[in-house]
Order: structure tokens, then C-alpha cells, then sequence
């Protein structure tokens, strides 16, 4: 979208607001589809191997990530700091997971997907002027932010096994 900012304010003007989030929400999950099946249906060569002492600082990038997600659709503290908390929660997510996946496969997708994180807030950034900082919220709006990522996190690991035929966490 950075990359046709005219082509997406015509798709607006003629589908709406809500048609057009529609349509992305579709692209966005057939696209999510389509990585899964991808991923697990190719041919992997092992790369490199880190050490298994990493895995609580990579899963804690993880946690890290899904409040990046979650914030972005939510008032907090961090905005002010963060002006792009998803794609910067997408960033967190493909190094922690390259922290613990040294595959082929996986240097690919999460490589690709961090790559594409940091171009897009470029393009972001070049394109967009930086908007004032919000205010923070009070206390009981992030802890309940708190409270949807750890919801959020729950979720995945039990799910992890079946998109990815891997458990999140090795002992599940």
C-alpha cells in the first residue's frame, strides 16, 4: 500500500472504508494461508544452530512482538515511542524467530517478513509526515493491553503446533 498510496485512495473512494478493509482482511488471511501451507510444504537445509540458552530471551521478543500487535489497535504509553507498533512488533517476531530457527525455510520467511518490515516503515516514514505523539492512557487501559497479549500469547502456543507442526514452547 506504501508503494500506490493513489491506487489504494481510488479503491476507497469507489469501495469505501469498510470495503476496502474487507478486502484486505481477505488478502491477508488467504496470504497467511497460503505462508503456512508454504512453509511446511518446503524442503529445508539447516543453517546454523544457536544456543538453546537463547530460547527465554527469543521467547520473550516473541511476547514482546504480540504487545507490539496488540498496541496498535489500542491506546498506550508506547506510542509515544513507537510510531509504527506493529510493523515494529513485526520486526521483534522474525528476530526472535531467527534467533531460533536456523533453517533455510525459516531464514527465508522470517528474513523476508522482517526485511519487509523495516522497507515499509521506510516508505511509511518518507511519505507520511510523523503525527503528534498521543496521550498516554491510565494504568487500567495497559494493564488490560497486558491482559489481551497474554490472551494473544496462549492462544498461539496452543495453536503453534498446528499452523507451524512445531509447539511454541519445547515442553508442550
Amino acid at each position: 500500500m506504501s508503494l500506490a498510496p493513489s491506487k489504494v485512495s481510488a479503491a476507497k473512494e469507489k469501495m469505501g472504508e469498510n470495503g476496502i478493509k474487507s478486502l484486505i482482511t481477505v488478502f491477508t488471511v488467504a496470504g497467511m494461508v497460503l505462508i503456512v501451507l508454504g512453509w511446511r510444504g518446503s524442503e529445508s537445509t539447516w543453517l546454523y544452530t544457536t544456543p538453546s540458552s537463547i530460547r527465554g530471551a527469543a521467547t520473550g521478543l516473541v511476547v514482546l512482538a504480540l504487545y507490539l500487535f496488540v498496541v496498535s489497535n489500542r491506546p498506550s504509553a508506547i506510542k509515544r515511542f513507537i510510531r509504527h507498533p506493529q510493523l515494529s512488533g513485526v520486526l521483534v517476531w522474525a528476530v526472535a524467530h531467527l534467533l531460533l530457527n536456523g533453517d533455510s525455510r525459516s531464514l527465508l520467511l522470517f528474513g523476508g517478513m522482517g526485511l519487509w518490515a523495516i522497507l515499509e516503515i521506510l516508505l511509511i516514514n518518507r511519505r507520511d509526515p510523523a503525527p503528534a505523539k498521543p496521550s498516554a492512557p491510565g494504568l487500567i487501559s495497559e494493564m488490560i493491553t497486558v491482559a489481551i497479549t497474554l490472551a494473544v500469547a496462549a492462544l498461539i502456543v496452543w495453536a503453534h503446533p498446528w499452523l507451524a507442526g512445531v509447539p511454541a514452547i519445547a515442553s508442550f
